[in-house]
């Protein structure tokens, strides 16, 4: 059989179905409030991160989207969970992960280098408020998080049946 040059790998990587990835992360200030940013595109307020390019990895891509969305660089400590999204407002389905950045001083937010096609502003939120700003997916995982729930996985922002 004449291969034409691609393996069959390549013709299955062209063809089978790809799923967006996001990753997005936590970062907590000294009073537990989280920060959010103000969207230009979206009437939600969001986690700090953006989707992942083509061949990059999810981690590289939150440390990314904050030095080029917030002008300055973050570490990541953990993964917090992943989050598998249905579509959602014309949007297809998604994986989310999310990760936490840990904690800094409120005063963070001062000098901050906002990319002003996509960030109207950066606010700081108690837990307790963040529903009220963010899609309605991100405020049941935050609430599972913030509220010290640990699933490693998640659907739709909620534990899969016989997973929990």
């Amino acid at each position: 059989m004449a291969d034409s040059g691609r393996s069959f790998i390549h013709v299955l990587n062209d063809r089978l179905p790809r799923k967006r990835n996001i990753a997005q992360g936590l970062l907590r200030n000294e009073d537990g409030e989280v920060l959010l940013c103000e969207l230009t595109y979206k009437a939600e307020w969001d986690l700090p991160g953006g989707v992942v390019d083509p061949k990059e990895s999810p981690a590289a891509c939150v440390v990314r989207e904050i030095s080029e969305e917030l002008g300055v660089s973050v570490g990541i400590d953990s993964l917090i969970t992943v989050n598998w999204l249905p579509p959602w407002r014309g949007w297809d389905d998604a994986v989310l992960f999310l990760y936490d950045l840990g904690t800094v001083p409120r005063s963070f937010t001062d000098d901050l280098t906002l990319l002003k096609r996509e960030l109207k502003a950066v606010h700081w939120v108690a837990p307790e408020d963040v529903a009220a700003h963010v899609a309605p997916y991100n405020g049941r995982m935050l609430e599972r998080v913030l509220g010290g729930e640990q699933a490693a996985y998640l659907e739709n922002s909620d534990v899969p049946g016989g997973m929990g």
